[in-house]
């Protein structure tokens, strides 16, 4: 079985695993999958052209399979409008290269839909990290929006409630910056649904498939 880690900061060596690693525009080493954004915590006025030159030029890497993360956080001290602005300029590079968005979101979900509106892509949005209420997923499922599940599902009771409820086609799964394996993430998914894992990666497989692999 192979399971996919969309997000994450660390390499896994284990052969049963595709993760693609998050990158920033200050990285050098491209080896391996990766995706790359300017994060909204990160996004520095004296040298935020340069680095979307930067995401831009790697977004052309044959490991390149996503532009992120970035993103909106209304309680970074990063300037919110500024942050808007970076935001819409990725988003014309994720379509300008046709590669999928993986979005960073803290208390701004309303905007990030208010701006897939506006903009109308066509690559798929990924909203990392996910662990809100049934009704913010519901929002953002119905504007096109995928969710991406980590460790937060492990203890999350609210999180679990929306992973027991939504379509297991609407989803993908990542480890972030947690201290732990991709596959007890698929274990808990499981458990969650009743199902085996076995029809679980295979569910996983499929959905990775269709936004990364074009």
């Amino acid at each position: 079985m192979l399971f996919f880690d969309v997000h994450t900061h660390s390499m896994c060596a284990d052969q049963h695993v595709f993760s693609i690693l998050n990158k920033y525009p200050n990285a050098t080493n491209f080896s391996k999958p990766f995706s790359i954004g300017i994060h909204p915590w990160y996004i520095k006025e004296e040298t935020v052209e340069q680095d979307l030159l930067i995401v831009s030029l790697q977004l052309q890497h044959k490991n390149c399979l996503a532009l992120g993360e970035c993103g909106l956080d209304k309680i970074s001290e990063t300037n919110f409008e500024l942050q808007k602005a970076i935001f819409k300029k990725q988003v014309l590079l994720s379509e300008k290269y046709k590669k999928p968005l993986i979005i960073h979101c803290v208390k701004a979900h309303q905007v990030i839909i208010e701006i897939k509106k506006e903009l109308k892509p066509t690559q798929t949005w990924v909203l990392h990290g996910f662990n809100k209420s049934i009704e913010i997923a519901k929002s953002l499922l119905k504007n096109g929006v995928v969710l991406s599940i980590g460790a937060a599902i492990i203890k999350n009771n609210k999180l679990q409630k929306v992973i027991s409820e939504i379509s297991l086609s609407s989803f993908v799964l990542e480890t972030d910056a947690a201290e732990i394996e991709i596959q007890e993430v698929y274990q808990k998914i499981a458990t969650i649904r009743n199902i085996e894992i076995e029809e679980l990666v295979s569910i996983m497989n499929k959905n990775f498939k269709e936004i990364f692999i074009k």
